[in-house]
């Protein structure tokens, strides 16, 4: 059976397309001889457990260790009940090994008498009685929370010294976040360590990088050489563009293209294929989306999200808490110059989410194909009329209960123009960090009237005019031309939200339009909602 791309659980060998750990992680098998205890941390989904359950098997199969991946979240249910957490922890370790190790390398029994720092005993015992050295990658580590959290930490950094005889001599703890951020009480305020103690004894914090542009390659290269089926070198760029690496996304565009969508292996997949099934994972909001998509609701991570929505001029404290959080998680990276979204498919996610908020119980949203023109465009002047009443009608209701307040208007008119295209078009979204503006380029798919297939391709800027505040008219222009530019366009629609009282309540009988020229001779029309 061939192989298939894989979006649930580790990758199995032989079964799904994948990466080999040497690529994901050369740095380790020098760490592991080196009889080092590192940290490895990446947001969830991006294969940390595939790479280390691969890296465990090379290593025990070339005969110099015993390497395991050893679970630590039978422990969760228990933060401050250290006996039980390293119960159910033990007893969890020892089925793993009776799947992954020969009997010879698997643990003696454990001792009858449950102590505290049995976790500690139970390894040092492994470790003597095991004829190889002994490696223990111990994966959901900050799963882990409390009291038992601190004792499990501090039973591995007291053991360490006995080493490698005595003790396993090489460890690693693998999460979603860095040893500083591991949570130290479950009750008081979610208190943090303040440093690496009381795991000082780690060498190095690595960090599981996203699939690069050539690794995404040699993943769709698996799928071509086992079903002969290609991929357009214009359609792994797409991929990667939209998704900037992320190992999950990039295995489910491509499971959505061969396994649900079914396109049969003599088509070659193309740029279509894959907006194609990035829209479809965006309305259907995947398991791994939707808990991803729960951390907006977390205040860390508002903090964070909403500026960089808004294009509002921020500098984070690159030592936030607040910060590395939500970088941990795999909502937003750090650029050279910038904070911003992972990558496109994330930010069309969550504004969707945000939008669908703001629709709930709100009357008057658009159906699909309702601004449609006689030769098959759309209709965006139509559209924006429609919206302006939409939002006049709207506006207090929307607002009244939306966390992201600073992007109500953004992210309403983001979501009437996804329900306005829906099923003919895209809406891509780039937010302009510093800039207080959001571009979208609307992509919408018709037959003109001589039934050839044409895409038409509107460019808007979106910016706030808010009170006290100075007009964004002009600078607006001037963000709008360059992004034109760019696209390639001859035209765009500058969209201004003017939130000042006086003209909020003139703006809610007639739309203001303007037409005017950007710097290049672009023409530029004016919408003031």
């Amino acid at each position: 059976m061939a192989r298939s791309f894989n979006t649930t659980g580790p990758c199995v060998p032989g079964d799904h397309y994948m990466i080999t750990a040497a690529e994901r992680l050369p740095e380790v098998p020098a760490l592991v001889a080196a009889r080092k205890y590192f940290v490895l941390h990446a947001p969830r989904q991006t294969g940390k457990t595939t790479a280390l359950q691969a890296l465990a098997a090379e290593l025990t199969t070339a005969g110099t260790q015993a390497a395991v991946v050893l679970s630590m979240e039978a422990g969760r249910p228990w933060p401050d009940d250290v006996g039980a957490a390293t119960r159910a922890i033990l007893t969890r370790a020892r089925q793993t090994a009776r799947v992954h190790l020969p009997p010879e390398l698997r643990p003696p029994p454990w001792p009858d008498v449950w102590p505290e720092g049995l976790l500690s005993e139970a390894f040092a015992g492994w470790a003597q009685a095991c004829p190889r050295p002994l490696v223990l990658f111990l994966d959901e580590v900050d799963a882990l929370t409390g009291r038992t959290l601190l004792s499990v930490l501090g039973q591995l950094r007291d053991g360490y010294r006995d080493r490698p005889g005595g003790f396993p001599s090489a460890i690693a703890l693998c999460g979603l976040r860095d040893v500083r951020d591991y949570r130290v009480t479950a009750t008081d305020g979610q208190t943090r360590l303040s440093s690496p103690s009381p795991f000082n004894i780690k060498v190095t914090s690595l960090r599981l990088h996203d699939f690069t542009l050539d690794e995404v390659h040699e993943l769709y290269s698996q799928h071509t050489a086992e079903t002969g089926q290609t991929f357009t070198r214009q359609a792994v760029e797409r991929a990667y563009d939209l998704t900037l690496g992320q190992p999950w996304l990039i295995n489910a565009l491509a499971y959505e293209i061969v396994d649900r969508m079914r396109i049969l292996p003599a088509v070659p997949i193309t740029t279509e294929h894959i907006d194609g099934a990035a829209e479809r994972l965006t309305i259907a909001r995947e398991t791994h989306l939707d808990s991803l998509l729960e951390r907006l609701h977390d205040p860390r991570v508002r903090r964070i999200i909403e500026p960089v929505l808004a294009g509002t001029q921020v500098r984070f404290n690159p030592f936030s808490d607040d910060l590395q959080y939500t970088i941990d998680l795999g909502l937003i990276r750090r650029t050279a110059s910038a904070v911003e979204v992972a990558n496109p498919i994330y930010r069309n996610v969550i504004t969707r989410v945000l939008a669908d908020g703001l629709f709930e119980g709100v009357l008057g949203a658009p159906q699909p194909h309702s601004f449609v023109l006689p030769d098959g465009r759309l209709d965006l002047d139509g559209l924006l009329q429609r919206f302006s009443d939409f939002w006049h009608r709207t506006e207090d209701l929307v607002d009244a209960d939306q966390p992201y307040r600073e992007v109500t208007p953004h992210i309403t008119l983001l979501g009437y123009l996804d329900r306005a295209i829906n099923g003919s078009g895209f809406v891509d979204r780039e937010y302009g960090v510093g800039r207080g503006a959001i571009d979208l380029l609307i992509r919408w798919h018709h037959t003109d009237l001589d039934g050839n297939p044409v895409v038409q391709r509107e460019a808007l800027e979106i910016k706030t005019h808010r009170p006290g505040g100075s007009d964004p008219t002009r600078a607006g222009i001037k963000q709008l031309n360059g992004y034109l530019l760019r696209l390639g366009l001859p035209t765009g629609t500058l969209v201004i939200f003017d939130q000042r009282p006086a003209e909020r309540k003139r703006l809610a009988t007639e739309l203001g339009v303007q037409h005017t020229s950007s710097p290049s001779g672009r023409v530029i029309t004016v919408v003031r909602v």
